[in-house]
């Protein structure tokens, strides 16, 4: 089988990029050919590489530690890390490169030549595809201040052949009624080092729900198998376990069991059997998963077999692998246009004064430039200008979305067919964003480019929608707001077509160019103003933002007075001084509150549940 490249290759402690650089850079003095020092640039390129996925692989291993130990500010940090490191590896190296090797920038045959030597040493191994991207990611950065276009695609990486799949999934079976042994073999899987609160109540209850999903998908089965992946998924202060039930006629659902460790002891908090619940846990909305298992590919596309409503490319995203991610997107984008036909014209709903957004009918994604400068209808005063909206979006793609912020794919000089473009779409984007996008021949090249996976704006989905879809778009609206706040977003731009549903009911903000710190909002109100009180309110000349709670509803644009007075009555707390402001010092404090990222209903039923 193929072997896994153990992590020998460099320390955990720290990226060596710099000191492998200038040692493989060293190299180049003795190398008398063009060829020579192509293989050098080769060999010095993938020394980084190996360097930068050592680390990152290490770092599953310790936020399962962190879990373990209840080591929550670990977890954070290494969240975030696990996201710099990659960009921070090529902002050191390509520089150095730059300045190295000259013939890099401006001699196409040259850089040729050192992708083809790279290609021979990354053949057969099966983090190959990373590996390469990898190196395309050096190109971008090398010739990042030039017209010059980077397809975002590469050898396709190979999953491992069956017995890697094999190692992969862990398949228990039993008769019915599930016995408890089951449990116990699944909940041994991770090997967790840290001390459970009950666990022989936890293996009933775990049990009974097996049990319970596979009467529920075949009622009268008299036996059940269970794989489950032989990894933990750890992010912030939880772990999951995910797998998939199987009846003997072939009918499944899948598995996720969802773990917390407080001070009283590890314990099961909530099994989910169903596939749309699933997504809320897995969403790109939340931090990215760290996980103990290496095998990506499989991983993936497991994640696919249980979740099919969420693109592929999105759940390589989630578990950390975001820039294989973002050339699957991209790779389903074009593959959509071709196998459709569909033209790419202006996204459904509200036309933005910041970002022009725009998607083909079928597609599951939106793409958006960044305008020169605002169109008419803009609010906020002098424009920072592109590259401090951007700014935005990068940001909100670092943090943990607090499963109520979109993610954004953002991708560079990247090009793509001008036919699939509507030509007054493409008009439109030559007019208003001729700073980031431009025609070369037959192709549309943009210096920028953000992906989301498609929403339905909110007042777009409460004219169709049925009485009780929109009664929960506005309840999971509210919820939004607060998962906001509570991650220190605040949405200056509290308007309605910010916000979009996507198929499961679930709101999410996904415009991001009026989105700054919750702390950083003076929170007033007029309600302290007496009847018929004359004068400008002292609040009108600070400066900053300032924002009035009780005045927030009009904004939303729900525009049905029942519909109004569920959200006034659900979220009354969103309409108060208080609340804000309570909020302000809870995060000034340190103390951030907790987001749930699957349906209180899931929590297992049991007599110390208020405890956990």
């Amino acid at each position: 089988m193929t072997e896994f490249p153990p992590l020998s290759r460099g320390p955990v402690a720290g990226l060596r990029t710099e000191e492998i650089g200038f040692a493989g850079l060293g190299d180049l003095a003795l190398a008398e050919s063009p060829g020579a020092r192509a293989e050098v640039l080769a060999r010095t390129i993938l020394a980084v590489f190996d360097d930068y996925y050592d680390r990152f692989r290490a770092m599953a291993p310790l936020a399962k530690a962190a879990f373990e130990t209840r080591d929550w500010p670990r977890t954070v940090a290494l969240s975030a890390e696990r996201l710099s490191i990659y960009s921070v590896s090529i902002a050191i190296l390509a520089p150095l490169l730059h300045a190295a090797v000259p013939e890099l920038g401006r001699e196409s045959g040259f850089w040729a030549k050192v992708e083809a030597h790279y290609l021979g040493l990354i053949e057969g191994r099966y983090e190959a595809d990373l590996a390469f991207a990898f190196l395309t990611s050096i190109r971008r950065k090398v010739f990042e201040d030039e017209w010059r276009p980077v397809a975002y695609s590469y050898p396709a990486g190979r999953p491992g052949p069956a017995a890697v799949r094999r190692e992969t999934l862990a398949r228990f079976a039993a008769d019915m009624p599930v016995p408890a042994e089951i449990a116990r073999q699944i909940l041994s899987v991770p090997a967790f080092g840290a001390e459970w609160r009950d666990r022989a109540g936890d293996e009933r209850l775990l049990a009974e729900a097996i049990g319970r999903a596979a009467a529920g998908i075949e009622p009268g089965c008299r036996t059940v198998r269970v794989e489950m992946a032989r990894c933990g998924f750890f992010r912030n202060r939880g772990a999951y376990l995910l797998g998939r039930i199987t009846t003997p006629s072939g009918r499944s659902a899948p598995l996720l069991v969802a773990l917390l460790n407080p001070p009283s002891g590890l314990h099961v908090d909530a099994v989910l059997t169903d596939s749309d619940e699933l997504q809320f846990v897995f969403s790109t909305t939340l931090a990215n998963f760290n996980v103990t298992c290496p095998y990506y590919h499989e991983l993936a596309a497991f994640l696919f077999e249980l979740m099919p409503k969420r693109p592929v490319g999105v759940h390589y995203s989630s578990i950390g692998y975001n820039h294989l991610g973002k050339i699957a997107v991209m790779n389903e984008i074009v593959g959509e246009q071709r196998r459709t036909g569909e033209r790419l014209g202006t996204a459904v709903g509200f036309r933005g004064t910041v970002a022009i957004g725009f998607s083909m009918p079928s597609s599951r994604y939106v793409m958006k430039i960044i305008r020169d400068r605002p169109s008419d209808g803009y609010k906020w005063g002098a424009f920072p200008g592109v590259e401090k909206v951007l700014d935005k979006y990068r940001l909100v793609h670092e943090i943990d979305r607090a499963g109520s912020m979109l993610d954004n794919i953002i991708y560079y000089r990247v090009k793509l067919d001008r036919r699939a473009f509507a030509p007054e779409l493409l008009d439109e984007l030559l007019a208003e964003g001729g700073s980031t996008v431009s025609l070369l021949g037959s192709e549309v090249v943009f210096r920028h480019l953000v992906v989301q996976v498609k929403l339905v704006p909110l007042p777009v989905f409460l004219e169709t929608a049925s009485p009780e879809a929109a009664r929960l778009a506005v309840l999971n609206l509210g919820d939004c707001i607060k998962n906001n706040a509570a991650a220190n977003i605040f949405n200056k731009d509290l308007d309605g077509r910010n916000y979009g549903v996507n198929p499961i009911g679930k709101v999410y903000l996904f415009d991001y160019d009026a989105v700054e710190p919750l702390t950083s909002v003076k929170v007033r109100t007029n309600t302290d103003r007496e009847e018929g009180e004359e004068g400008i309110p002292d609040w009108y000349f600070e400066e900053g933002t300032v924002f009035l709670p009780e005045e927030m509803l009009p904004g939303l644009r729900i525009d049905d007075p029942e519909l109004r007075r569920l959200f006034r009555t659900a979220h009354a707390d969103l309409l108060t001084v208080a609340y804000w402001e309570g909020l302000q010092r809870a995060l000034a404090s340190g103390k951030v509150p907790r987001v749930r990222s699957y349906p209180e209903a899931r929590r297992l039923a049991r007599p110390d549940a208020a405890a956990a």
